[in-house]
């Protein structure tokens, strides 16, 4: 079992016949995800061949669901043109939406936001500026490796990419159950309360790893949430311990303002909530193999 993304999850790619969505479509599939097809406006009725597996292009993401059966989509479309993208995966229905695109004007990620809750909030959207999800052995949707870890029982929810990159792989003797990159924008669809409740209610996960960023109070309103509600066990790494205070941080996005959003005041505030919290990735890692070692 995984969260959000799972084997009977269908795929399309908005801009799969970009580079980065052509490039990146092709791994996807390499990796067993069921991709149905791409959405490029103006190229309906095309279709693309990748490597034997032939996807056809629709000019909308309505008219591929419908043909379809699609129920995730992942966005790969440039900057300027990711706010309409979002927009019309949200009007069409579509479970989930994960938007890879960066750089997108906060302006537009909040416009794109505030579209999709005043329907309702009936399209779960994790990004902009994240590498996606990966559910190991069973779907991968966006640009995390797909040969880094096999599948297993740690769910892992994360601000950095790269960092996620580096904890599947440090704990890839046990495996994940998920791997979620919410991104690091200051605006982004899912949060990491988001996926610990998920993670909390997913019987295939036994512990979870959290990662997250100086800058905001993001961290310590998952700490609040960890305490009231979550009962696995969960560890936590917050990247920038040695980041100068006054500094913004170009990930994050956000100011170091007196002791507010620093990694000190984070980690105390997760600590209080029994989360064990690791100074470096690898330090994380091993506590983590500790918490598995002894369930």
């Amino acid at each position: 079992m995984a969260i959000w993304l799972t084997k009977e999850s269908k795929v399309i790619v908005q801009g799969m016949t970009g580079s980065e969505g052509s490039k990146h479509t092709r791994r996807m599939l390499r990796a067993g995800t069921a991709i149905v097809g791409g959405v490029t406006p103006g190229k309906g009725g095309q279709s693309v061949d990748f490597d034997g597996t032939v996807v056809p292009v629709f000019n909308s993401v309505s008219e591929a669901m419908a043909a379809t059966g699609a129920d995730v989509t992942v966005i790969f479309v440039p900057p300027k043109f990711a706010k309409g993208a979002i927009v019309e995966a949200v009007d069409a229905g579509i479970d989930l939406a994960i938007v890879i695109t960066e750089g997108i004007p906060v302006h537009d990620s909040t416009a794109a936001w505030a579209h999709n809750t005043a329907l309702g909030g009936r399209t779960r959207i994790v990004g902009p500026n994240c590498p996606g999800i990966a559910s190991p052995g069973a779907s991968n949707a966006g640009i995390i490796p797909a040969d880094i870890t096999p599948a297993g029982r740690v769910g892992l929810v994360s601000k950095s990419g790269t960092l996620t990159y580096q904890l599947m792989y440090e704990l890839r003797d046990f495996g994940f159950s998920t791997c979620v990159g919410i991104g690091g924008d200051p605006v982004i669809g899912t949060t990491h309360i988001d996926a610990l409740a998920a993670f909390q209610n997913d019987p295939d996960t036994d512990a979870i790893v959290m990662i997250g960023e100086i800058g905001g109070d993001a961290e310590e309103r998952a700490a609040a949430f960890i305490k009231e509600h979550v009962t696995k066990p969960v560890v936590g790494y917050i990247a920038g311990f040695t980041a100068p205070e006054g500094k913004t941080m170009g990930h994050a996005g956000a100011i170091i303002s007196g002791s507010a959003g620093t990694a000190d005041a984070k980690k105390v505030a997760l600590e209080e909530a029994g989360v064990k919290v690791g100074r470096t990735p690898s330090e994380t890692a091993e506590l983590m193999r500790k918490v598995m070692q002894g369930l």
